[in-house]
């Protein structure tokens, strides 16, 4: 992006059924010191710029647990990008979760194994502050915003992220059911993490695919190809009516924009 070039202070993350959600303007490519993400589609809501990033490529070609995260996060960094608002496929542990249920985390725990889910990795230490991972603001905008527009959302939930690509076994999601967790995913984390490691604010709209393994007779990926299909609408409600209703500026009402500057030793 050129010096003269209009910072985009708004993304979103498109994962699996979402990879062209949004018509765009025009593509860009950013390097970044960690290799290039997927092209960056700039678009526009109302008044706003926005960037859109398809998490798995244009095509659905990188598979989860080799998804570049931190060149997404990256990337979307150097051109300006304050907020995000991510889009994840996920099944349900929570039985009260029906297949077509749109549910916010409020929360995560991390299973995953091989993932690089850190910028600092040398000199100077830094341990980011991960007690709200995902930013508040922007959470209690689309609760209210689903609510306004009567689409039902589930606003407390636990996302539970695991390696991937292959599904979880009924003996993982019945111990991930007694540790209390509420949905399973393959790529909410690290990209929550990185987020806030570079102070953006971060939020994840989820829409349930399946019931987790043991709870249905199998796991397709098909299924979640349908299911996108029948939520988008809904999806693409919240996101459009929550990006008008987002500030300009920032308010510094949440964790997430100072986050970084106390991950250090003092």
């Amino acid at each position: 992006m050129s010096k003269n070039s209009r910072k985009v202070k708004i993304a979103v993350i498109g994962g699996s059924g979402f990879e062209k959600f949004f018509d765009g303007i025009r593509q860009m490519r950013v390097g970044t010191p960690y290799g290039f993400p997927p092209p960056l589609i700039l678009s526009r809501i109302g008044e706003k710029d926005i960037v859109f990033l398809p998490r798995h490529g244009l095509n659905h070609s990188t598979p989860p647990h080799r998804v570049n995260y931190r060149a997404n996060i990256h990337g979307l960094h150097s051109i300006g990008v304050e907020r995000i608002i991510a889009i994840n496929a996920v099944g349900a542990i929570n039985p009260n979760f029906k297949p077509g249920d749109l549910v916010m985390p409020h929360d995560f725990a991390d299973f995953t194994k091989l993932r690089p889910a850190t910028f600092h990795d040398e000199a100077p230490v830094k341990h980011i502050d991960v007690t709200q991972p995902y930013c508040p603001e922007i959470r209690r905008l689309m609760s209210k915003i689903s609510k306004d527009n009567g689409i039902p959302l589930w606003d407390t939930a636990i996302l539970v992220c695991t390696e991937g690509p292959r599904f979880e076994t009924a003996a993982e999601i019945e111990m991930f059911r007694r540790l209390g967790f509420d949905i399973v995913g393959m790529s909410g984390v690290p990209e929550v993490v990185l987020a806030r490691e570079l102070g953006i604010c971060y939020a994840s709209l989820c829409f349930v695919t399946n019931m987790a393994a043991g709870m249905q007779e199998r796991l397709t990926p098909s299924e979640v190809v349908e299911i996108s299909k029948q939520v988008t609408p809904k999806v693409r409600q919240i996101l459009i009516d929550t990006i008008v209703a987002l500030p300009l500026e920032r308010t510094g009402k949440c964790p997430c924009a100072s986050a970084p500057e106390y991950a250090g030793f003092k």
